[in-house]
């Protein structure tokens, strides 16, 4: 039975692990943290508190469905779904919070009020996002992005131009809508997620079909409860699961991948699926005529943000809080503007907070409330406890004055996370939260390659590879990687079979 090894314990890394196990593999993940997850691991506290640390937005339910559907199972089968209604706020200034809602009924109403004749618009808006994420989720994403002759699809060829992979997402939003406010709706998650809205292709439009029309949901437990699903999963295919596992080389010979050196072990493989930072695991773990690009290549990527994020906890309720909250009371292209054209600690940020305690009283003491604060920001910038507790106060200013009390007071755990935390724990490339932004040249085959161009029994998945960023794509990630590795074994038995 051949033996593979997986680094990282990430979404990707346990995806990787489960398809490569039910394959009939022996399986080892290692993982540098004392828990899997990775980005998406838990923050517990002594007090009672559990935070998210990273994930927190559950879209694309059909991709975790299929996921769990590949070996026999339903969602249901590991963790419960509550769909949230309003989907989330958003803050434009002083009483100007706009309930996004579930319905869609109720979601063209709203548009309407905002903009007369948007509905109408908004329909068709959809209609093409639709068509869009059906037809990349079918023909594009789970691609491993190898060569263009994956992509020799007739239905794909025909779409090609209705994709709009060569057109501006901000141009085409704006084609739609001109009210700032339905605009910013729009293009919220490419801030989060990717690059300045004119540099993202129209493609992606298929997130706002995601996002408001498959509908926003919160898993009980938080994204923490997916993790422990996903590992209860690959143990019951024989997964095993080595913690505080740090691995410090990728030992090579004849062309190929042996064995990892972990916390001075040696373990042997016959594969390697390297969830780990892509940046990390070439230029830390494998000698430089083993790697797939230089760090010149590294520094011209454009990459998705880096976070300040804070983890409060509150000794009161806070009814006027919603469970997601985006504060886009400032300028929405000047913040972009700090993150991808001049990278800098923004001016005036727009930030995002998560009660999920609104939604899941098990995740805080009795009567309390936790909420993390989220301010994208540039990867790579200068990281101290004086800046973050500079913006914690900005943030926390506009918190304050959106729920009409002052909440500092009745703070009762407090921890930021920032740009030297990503690093440390992940080995995160400039301390990047996302992954690579979703730019045209940054798309399909043109990212980072999921195989190792000399190694051929080393494969890459992750945020840094392809399909992109986000919980759903690393999933997604993970299968392709899988698919990689078996498609490599097999021709290797088969010709060893020969000899």
């Amino acid at each position: 039975m051949s033996v593979i090894s997986v680094i990282g314990s990430g979404f990707s890394g346990l995806s990787a692990a489960t398809y490569l196990a039910s394959h009939g593999y022996e399986v080892h993940v290692f993982e540098k943290n004392s828990m899997p997850g990775g980005r998406a691991r838990q923050l517990k506290t002594a007090s009672g508190y559990t935070f998210d640390m990273g994930p927190s937005w559950y879209w694309m339910p059909d991709v975790f469905e299929k996921f769990f559907g590949d070996f026999g199972h339903q969602v249901s089968d590991f963790y419960t779904l509550n769909r949230l209604d309003p989907a989330f706020d958003v803050v434009f200034g002083k009483n100007e919070t706009t309930h996004v809602p579930d319905r869609y009924t109720d979601l063209r109403e709203l548009f309407e009020t905002i903009e007369p004749g948007s509905a109408t618009r908004l329909d068709q808006f959809m209609e093409e996002a639709e068509y869009k994420y059906k037809t990349g989720m079918d023909s594009l994403v789970y691609k491993p992005g190898i060569s263009l002759t994956e992509f020799a699809d007739i239905e794909l060829m025909k779409g090609v131009f209705r994709l709009q992979v060569f057109s501006s997402f901000a141009k085409h939003v704006r084609s739609y809508f001109s009210n700032p406010k339905l605009i910013a709706l729009m293009e919220f998650p490419i801030l989060f997620l990717g690059a300045m809205p004119e540099n993202t292709p129209a493609l992606y439009s298929l997130m706002n079909y995601a996002g408001l029309k498959l509908g926003t949901y919160y898993p009980e437990g938080g994204f923490g409860a997916v993790v422990q699903a996903m590992v209860n999963l690959a143990k019951m295919k024989g997964v095993k699961f080595h913690f505080d596992a740090n691995v410090e080389k990728i030992e090579t010979k004849n062309n190929e991948a042996t064995a990892l050196l972990v916390n001075g072990e040696n373990f042997h493989c016959d594969a390697i699926v390297a969830a780990a930072d892509y940046h990390h695991v070439e230029t830390k773990l494998l000698p430089a005529k083993y790697r797939n690009y230089t760090e010149e290549y590294w520094s011209k990527k454009t990459f998705a943000p880096s976070s300040l994020i804070y983890y409060l906890g509150f000794n009161k309720k806070i009814p006027s809080l919603q469970h997601h909250t985006l504060f886009f009371d400032e300028d929405f292209t000047q913040h972009s503007k700090e993150i991808y054209t001049d990278p800098q600690w923004p001016t005036k940020p727009l930030f995002y907070a998560c009660c999920a305690s609104r939604s899941d009283d098990t995740i805080v003491p009795k009567g309390h409330e936790s909420i993390f604060l989220l301010m994208p920001i540039a990867p790579g910038l200068k990281d101290s406890e004086e800046l973050r507790e500079k913006y914690f106060q900005v943030m926390m200013k506009r918190l304050n004055k959106q729920c009409g009390e002052d909440l500092t007071t009745f703070i009762e755990y407090k921890k930021s996370y920032c740009v030297n935390d990503f690093i440390d724990d992940y080995n995160s490339y400039k301390g990047n939260a996302y992954g690579l932004a979703n730019t045209l040249m940054q798309t399909a085959i043109l990212k980072p390659k999921i195989r190792n161009k000399h190694l051929q029994n080393l494969f890459y998945t992750g945020q840094l590879t392809v399909p992109g960023p986000g919980v759903p794509p690393s999933l997604i990630s993970g299968k392709i990687a899988a698919e990689q590795v078996i498609l490599q074994l097999s021709k290797k038995e088969k010709h060893e079979s020969i000899f």
